[in-house]
């Protein structure tokens, strides 16, 4: 991915995760007019997060990764999703 692709997709992960923080869906026409970027250059992007799995295209929604990304991205704490640890019980 070039620097202006890279760019790309950083702003689109970031606009992504605000947008499911904030309880809306993204879609394609959404992040195009948001990017101010051509659709076609935007789809591909898209596909290239759904490559490397920070994206579930079909769904528009972020992995676990790509939502962790973009949390750091946005200086976002991203929470423990596992329980802490069991103290041992002494029998």
């Amino acid at each position: 991915m070039d620097i202006s692709r890279q760019m790309l997709a950083e702003r689109l992960v970031r606009v992504i995760t605000r947008d499911h923080i904030g309880g809306r869906r993204s879609d394609l026409n959404s992040l195009t007019e948001q990017m101010q970027a051509p659709r076609a250059e935007v789809r591909s992007v898209l596909s290239a997060l759904h490559r490397e799995g920070y994206l579930d295209v079909l769904r528009m929604r972020l992995t676990l990764a790509g939502f962790a990304l973009g949390c750091s991205l946005l200086d976002l704490p991203v929470h423990a999703i596992a329980r802490p640890g069991r103290r041992s019980i002494a029998a």
